[in-house]
Order: structure tokens, then C-alpha cells, then sequence
């Protein structure tokens, strides 16, 4: 009777509360992963509701959303045009404003925060919280009032803060960095208290378990899914013979964009004609200096605001696929181009090793010449381009589906909600 019983409440569906402090996925993995995960928690019949700041998510049919909207400071050309005297009435508001006008970015604070004041009247309604990232004080406070609360950890993004100033052209710059970043010690004292924490992969565990001093034991690895529906093979595109493609952040030196423009001009000098789209904006800064110093910037493209079957459509046009990253936590864009069948070459960045295997090309990350000789190689060979394109879309199916992830992740939480019930 005792095991039948808690074979019913392991079968019992969920109510799952998910926070998110920004989540549209055209900002990122973050945002793709909250789309994704909230739909394949509602094909196993779980309820999600999320939690969401600007730019909200964009959610499948089923999937319930809760705006709570910061002061969108980003929105605005200066902090100074978004100042209001109502901001002296609201705390949580006017300290948003004077974080952002003084270089820091307090938005995951100010978020759990606004969350932890929604949660007082609505926590009752939930099982389990999973967050995404946010690693928020409000987060702990949800905790004290008796709900489970595990958390996602993409990657710690100490790795994003070294990267980001060691690439500061300036100590001014390196300066502004530092301050920007200095949510990093909420984050780490937040994901400290979590127990259990979800990585997406075994080089996210290493990195946590380093830089934020996790205890190893209270770590569950959950691979992320890729969406293998819409992200697929599309045999009515002829795939080019001189077109490459890549997802990469131009003013985000954690991406290695200017590393694939280096490699780029130099394979021009032998395929003159060979092209290169970048999915993603370019913006004045490190990247744009490098095309107009290599003299190529017209040469490349760069597409934006495109939908997940527009992405699609490039990858079966193009020749190769390149994830240049100097550093990935997962990296859904080389497993999007692996599940459509395009070949690929991907640097060995973070986690990218694991998601592509021997399905691909990988080179040493942040060194052009061996992106350009991985590139040239595969110019060269169409037989190897078609084996390493089916090789990626098998790998994708066999170990990247939304529906794997999903159970996986759901016994995380019923081992949340058991731990939290035993505690005295």
C-alpha cells in the first residue's frame, strides 16, 4: 500500500512555477531554452506558469505567463531619459535606475525581488520552482515560505566576466565591466542554497563546481533538448557550394565572432567567391573594426529578427556551419545546425565538445588559423560535408530530444519537493 502510494503522487502531475528575468529567445540561449522546456513540460502533462520580465517569452499554447515588468532601462538611448519622480515612491524601481545610471545591471536583483512580493499571495499555487538563471535573493525567499526551488545553471558566467574584460580595450572599459557584472555574487551565494542545481552539461558541472565552489553531489546534468521538428533537413533547398553560416553575438567577445571574420579573410584569397551570413546584429565595436580593417565588411551578412524556419532555410542553403565560440555552456546553435543536417565545424569552446562529438569538425577555440583550415578542408571534400551532415542530425535525434530532457528534469523536481517535505 505504502509503495502504491507514493507510486500515485510520482505520477501526480506537476504545477510548475518557472522565473525567468528575461526571456524571448532572440536574447539568447536563455530564452530559447524557457520556449522549448515549457512546451515539452506541457506535452507530458504537467501546468508551467513563467515569470517574466521584458522582453517577455514567447510560449506555446498552454504555457501561462505573468509579466512582471522591470524598468526596461536598455529600451532607452540614456538611464536619464527614463527617469520618472514616481521612482522615489518605489524602492525596488529607483534602485534599478541608479544601478543601471551608475554602470551595474541590478535587473536579476530587482527581478526576485518583485517576484518574491507576486509569491506571498501566490506560492500555494505551485509544486516546485524551477528558475533559469536568475539566481535571485527573491528566489530564497520563495524557499522560506516552503516551496521547492531547484535551478538551471546554463553556464556560470564568471567565464562571461573574464572574457569580457580581458577583451576591454581600455582600463576604463575593464572598469565598467567589473561594475556591470557585480550581480555575480548574489548569483553565487543564491546557487550555493540550491539544492539540487541542474547543469546542461559535464563542463558546466567543472566550471560550477571551480568558480562558484558548488558541492559536486548537489549537481543533476540535464542535456538540453533541440527542436528537432523545426530545426530539420529541408531537401526542396539546394545547398550552395560556397556559403557559410554562423549564430554569433558581433559585440560579444564570448562568442569568437572575430576570430571566424580573421579565418574568413584569409580563405577568401582562395575562394574569392565564398560568402559568409551571420545570424545576428552588428553593432559599432571590435567586430565591425576587424571587417573594415581586413577590408571584407561588405562582403559579409548579417540577418536578424528571422523565425526559427527562416534560420532553418539558411542552414540548408549553405555549405558549412561554424560555431566559433570561445566559450558555450551548451551551445544551441551548433546542435540547431547539426539537427539540419548541415556539416559542421565548431571550435572546442566550453561544452560544444559534447554536443557535437564526432559529428563534426572541432578546432582549438580563439585561433582563426584552425578555423580556416577545418573550413577548407570541408570546402574541399562533398563527400565528407554529406557524412557529417547525417552524422549530426542522428546525434541530434539520439541524444537532444525535448522529451528526454523533460522527464529527466521532472525527476529533479519530485526530488526537490521529497527533499523539501523531509526537512525538519
Amino acid at each position: 500500500m505504502i509503495q502504491g502510494s507514493m507510486n500515485k503522487i510520482n505520477d501526480k502531475p506537476l504545477r510548475i512555477l518557472m522565473p525567468s528575468y528575461r526571456s524571448h529567445p532572440y536574447t539568447g540561449g536563455q530564452g530559447i531554452y524557457m520556449r522549448l522546456v515549457t512546451k515539452a513540460m506541457i506535452d507530458l502533462g504537467h501546468t508551467v506558469e513563467v515569470l517574466s520580465g521584458q522582453p517577455y517569452p514567447i510560449l506555446d499554447k498552454g504555457v501561462g505567463l505573468t509579466k512582471l515588468p522591470s524598468l526596461d532601462l536598455y529600451s532607452y538611448d540614456s538611464p536619464l531619459e527614463a527617469f520618472r519622480l514616481s521612482l522615489l515612491r518605489e524602492p525596488i524601481n529607483l534602485y534599478e535606475w541608479l544601478s543601471h545610471l551608475s554602470g551595474g545591471f541590478s535587473e536579476p536583483y530587482t527581478f526576485g525581488e518583485r517576484m518574491a512580493v507576486w509569491g506571498k499571495k501566490n506560492y500555494k499555487n505551485f509544486d516546485v520552482v524551477h528558475d533559469n538563471q536568475t539566481l535571485a535573493y527573491g528566489l530564497l525567499k520563495l524557499k522560506k515560505l516552503g516551496l521547492p526551488v531547484v535551478g538551471t545553471i546554463h553556464h556560470p558566467i564568471t567565464m562571461d566576466k573574464r572574457i569580457d574584460i580581458k577583451h576591454a580595450d581600455t582600463i576604463s572599459l575593464k572598469i565598467l565591466k567589473w561594475r556591470w557584472y557585480s550581480f555575480l555574487k548574489m548569483q553565487i551565494r543564491v546557487a550555493r542554497k540550491l539544492d539540487p542545481i541542474i547543469v546542461v552539461s559535464e563542463n558546466t558541472r567543472k566550471d560550477l563546481i571551480k568558480d562558484f565552489k558548488i558541492d559536486t553531489k548537489k549537481t543533476r546534468k540535464v542535456l538540453h533538448g533541440i527542436d528537432h521538428e523545426t530545426f530539420q533537413p529541408i531537401p526542396s533547398i539546394k545547398r550552395k557550394a560556397n556559403q557559410l553560416i554562423t549564430t554569433a553575438s558581433a559585440d560579444v567577445p564570448l562568442k569568437g565572432l572575430i576570430y571566424l571574420i580573421r579565418a574568413y579573410a584569409g580563405l577568401l584569397k582562395e575562394f574569392p567567391d565564398l560568402k559568409l551570413i551571420v545570424i545576428g546584429r552588428l553593432r559599432e565595436g571590435p567586430t565591425e573594426k576587424e571587417l573594415k580593417k581586413e577590408g571584407i565588411k561588405e562582403k559579409v551578412k548579417f540577418v536578424s529578427n528571422l523565425t526559427s524556419r527562416q534560420i532553418a532555410e539558411l542552414y540548408a542553403e549553405s555549405t558549412i556551419a561554424v560555431s566559433p565560440s570561445v566559450y558555450e555552456g551548451f551551445g544551441f546553435p551548433a546542435g540547431e545546425a547539426m539537427s539540419c543536417g548541415i556539416p559542421l565545424v565548431s571550435t572546442n569552446g566550453g561544452s560544444l565538445p559534447e554536443v557535437v562529438g564526432d559529428a563534426g569538425i572541432i578546432v582549438p577555440h580563439s585561433d582563426p588559423k584552425a578555423l580556416k583550415g577545418a573550413i577548407k578542408s570541408l570546402l574541399n571534400s562533398p563527400e565528407i560535408r554529406i557524412e557529417f551532415g547525417k552524422k549530426g542530425r542522428r546525434r541530434v535525434l539520439e541524444n537532444f530530444t525535448w522529451s528526454r530532457a523533460a522527464k529527466e528534469l521532472v525527476e529533479v523536481y519530485r526530488e526537490a519537493i521529497e527533499n523539501a517535505n523531509n526537512r525538519p
